[in-house]
């Protein structure tokens, strides 16, 4: 059964960075839309970033010129470089990709990875 398998998450002072992996296991025949979510106490599920098969991103606004995402399609691989962090992005991160497995296309979310930013 394919799964989103993340890493990279992690306590980190204010200002610092972290980086976001996360990857399918299994057989995956082609990924379309690869992006993060985050969700802190408390709040809603908010987009973060998404990354098209082409490379076109999209970040959030609050994010903007702190966080990049990318990906390595020979790797099967999306990335969130997260840079300049603030408490405010304390939350759990998903990892979130359209998939074709088994014959469809088929929407995955990670387990998620939690990123604690201290003041």
């Amino acid at each position: 059964q394919v799964q989103l398998v993340e890493s990279g998450g992690g306590l980190v002072q204010a200002g610092g960075s972290l980086r976001l992996s996360c990857a399918p296991s299994g057989s995956i025949a082609s990924i379309q839309t690869m992006g993060w979510h985050r969700q802190a106490p408390g709040k809603q599920r908010e987009l973060v970033a998404t990354v098209t098969s082409g490379g076109i991103t999209n970040l959030a606004g609050s994010v903007k010129g702190r966080f990049t995402i990318s990906r390595d399609n020979a790797k099967n691989t999306v990335y969130l470089q997260m840079n300049s962090l603030k408490p405010e992005d304390t939350a759990v991160y998903y990892c979130n990709a359209d998939l074709w497995s088994d014959g469809a296309w088929r929407n995955y979310w990670g387990q998620g990875t939690q990123v604690t930013v201290s003041s």
